[in-house]
């Protein structure tokens, strides 16, 4: 069987010498005949609110908070609606805030990239520093054992604030979207660092597709809504990038309409675990680096028997990243069972160790091989299996199984969330 993989930009085909291959892909959704038009209707009509261009006057200041370049979210068609929308409110009044969390800043070629050259060259765009304090502003003080909330200063001081992103699984926080880009787009390090606590993340409600009683969404919720929020703008996609859905208004409503057509789209049933479960990471953009590639080996999890393998397909191009402290504790620890010791250390807190424990518990259940561009050094770094020939070494693994083996495909990755069908 020939199958297509997402990755990088153009993707790529795999032989399985087997016919017991299960392929797991989500609804396909076609993308709207006219995107604009559906814009149109969305912010005129939008879900438990009234119409946006009525809730910002001409001498606002409007901070419209959107996704880095890590993610899909098509900002270059959506942001020039926006702005026409608003077309009364004068283009220094906007400001652009890229809400990166603890990723590295985008460049000015990559900016232009993600909000199109015309934005790029009419409106201000920044990136968010979480390591800056002195680029924030506080919101909340430190309660309870939350420490004092910090958000981007232009955020903070904002008349109006716009939070524009699209909805999917998340493997941590439920769905993507909603309050999500600001919190943690837009927020401190220390608040950051305290929502990917290790209790948080190994929590059993931390999960894909679970909204109602998952700790972390609850928390990206109430610290997203300690300041007002004035509209929110998300989006569905298809594989191919192309919007299928828009869902606008309150930032509550909207989301949860928004998680429940991602649930009936993109959540598969599965009849079995398999012994082998090919998976990737989406494709470009996802599939940049290691630290954000762990998530279709969390949906491949889903589905893998105990002691069973994942094999990833995601082109890594941008490395581990270099930055941030994922690949140093991966180095550091001699096993997935020291990282989540480690982690799980009263008192421990670091940088990117929410990825680490989440791939730390993949490792536990399962052996996970890796197709990408790190070399094969930096595969066994991360403690993975570095494949060289993809087609030969599932030719190889299938014969060492049997002919027979049950095999589970995930082409798109984690745009397909696979769960046990009881």
């Amino acid at each position: 069987m020939r199958i297509h993989l997402q990755y990088g930009r153009d993707g790529l085909d795999v032989d399985l010498p087997s016919e017991n291959v299960t392929v797991l892909r989500p609804q396909f959704v076609p993308g709207l005949v006219d995107e604009h038009a559906g814009f149109v209707d969305a912010v005129r009509a939008p879900i438990g609110t009234g119409p946006l261009r009525e809730k910002i006057a001409a001498t606002d200041r409007v901070a419209v908070v959107i996704a880095d370049g890590t993610r899909a979210l098509p900002s270059d068609r959506l942001l020039p609606w926006l702005f026409a929308e608003l077309g009364h409110v004068p283009a220094d009044n906007f400001t652009v805030i890229l809400g990166t969390g603890t990723h590295r800043p985008n460049t000015l070629q990559e900016i232009a990239g993600i909000v199109g050259p015309e934005v790029a060259a009419g409106y201000r765009v920044i990136n968010h520093n979480a390591y800056e304090k002195s680029t924030m502003a506080e919101v909340c003080p430190a309660s309870e054992g939350i420490p004092a909330l910090w958000m981007n200063r232009e955020y903070v001081e904002a008349d109006r604030r716009i939070l524009v992103g699209f909805i999917e699984p998340h493997f941590m926080a439920g769905y993507s979207g909603g309050y999500k880009a600001v919190f943690p787009g837009v927020a401190d390090l220390t608040s950051i660092l305290h929502y990917h606590r290790a209790e948080m993340i190994g929590h059993p409600r931390s999960a894909w597709g679970v909204l109602e009683g998952n700790p972390t969404q609850a928390h990206i919720r109430k610290m997203g809504s300690a300041l007002p929020v004035d509209f929110l703008l998300n989006v569905t996609l298809n594989h191919q990038q192309q919007i299928t859905r828009f869902y606008c208004g309150d930032v509550i409503a909207a989301h949860e309409a928004g998680c429940a057509f991602a649930k009936a789209t993109a959540m598969v049933a599965s009849p079995r675990r398999y012994p082998l479960v090919i998976t990737t990471n989406s494709g470009y953009p996802l599939d940049q680096n290691l630290y954000q590639s762990v998530k279709g080996m969390c949906a491949a999890a889903e589905i893998v028997e105990v002691g069973g393998e994942i094999v990833t397909v995601a082109r890594c191009n941008d490395g581990f990243p270099s930055h941030g402290n994922f690949a140093a504790m991966l180095a550091e620890y001699g096993s997935a069972q020291a990282m989540l010791d480690a982690i799980y250390t009263p008192g421990f807190h670091l940088l990117d160790q929410w990825q680490v424990q989440k791939l730390a518990q993949v490792l536990l259940q399962a052996k996970v091989s890796l197709y990408s561009e790190l070399s094969s050094a930096q595969a066994r770094q991360a403690h993975l299996t570095p494949i060289g020939d993809l087609n030969e070494y599932l030719r190889q693994r299938v014969m060492e199984l049997g002919p027979d083996t049950a095999i589970a495909v995930l082409p798109e990755g984690p745009m397909t969330i696979p769960y046990i069908e009881e």
